[in-house]
């Protein structure tokens, strides 16, 4: 099985999102997909719950006191993770993954996190360079805007311990969504 943790410790960077979009991407190419909500919040299990019975089939896993019933024969497992892990979980949540994606926004303050955050990640011995590929993702991004090529050249720039660069996925485009009213007589 292969297991996929979305990690990122700061808040509101899309790992929800990111999450159940690689479940439905697994699920439309015909495997067995389980997708774990570790958050508190429950933004992946809402998602699961109002997705239409016509999708490919995803399973959510029941998380209880931080153990996981994985469904038998599942190809996939997708883990959404809580923000502000603490260095106990996140030891748990690395045990389990073969890969590691990080969403970070384009914003100051989220590269800054982004900075301790990796420095932490890093300083599990052997984890990162013998069992996790990680990568990381640029999410919600404005293009052609100052933070965006500041987030970019940081992204480029970052090496892992064994001194590759680390990879970065790709560049997700922020959108605005205009929603009209129509007043119905």
């Amino acid at each position: 099985m292969r297991t996929i943790i979305i990690l990122n410790p700061k808040g509101g960077c899309g790992k929800s999102t990111i999450a159940t979009n690689i479940a439905s991407y697994f699920a439309m190419k015909g495997k067995k997909v389980a997708l774990a909500d570790c958050d508190p919040q429950g933004s992946s299990h809402d998602w699961l719950l109002a997705r239409p019975d016509t999708c490919s089939t995803i399973n959510g896993i029941v998380v209880e006191n931080d153990r996981l019933k994985i469904p038998r024969n599942t190809d996939v497992l997708i883990i959404d993770t809580p923000a502000a892990i603490g260095d106990k979980r996140l030891g748990k949540y690395l045990r389990k993954a073969q890969s590691l994606i990080m969403p970070i926004i384009a914003s100051p303050i989220d590269i800054r996190a982004a900075e301790r955050f990796l420095s932490e990640l890093f300083s599990f011995k052997g984890t990162i360079n013998n069992k996790i590929k990680i990568a990381t993702v640029a999410n919600r991004v404005r293009e052609d805007t100052l933070i965006a090529a500041k987030l970019e050249h940081y992204l480029g720039n970052v090496k892992l311990p064994n001194g590759k660069r680390l990879p970065f996925m790709t560049m997700l485009r922020s959108t605005k969504t205009i929603f009209v009213q129509q007043n119905v007589v």
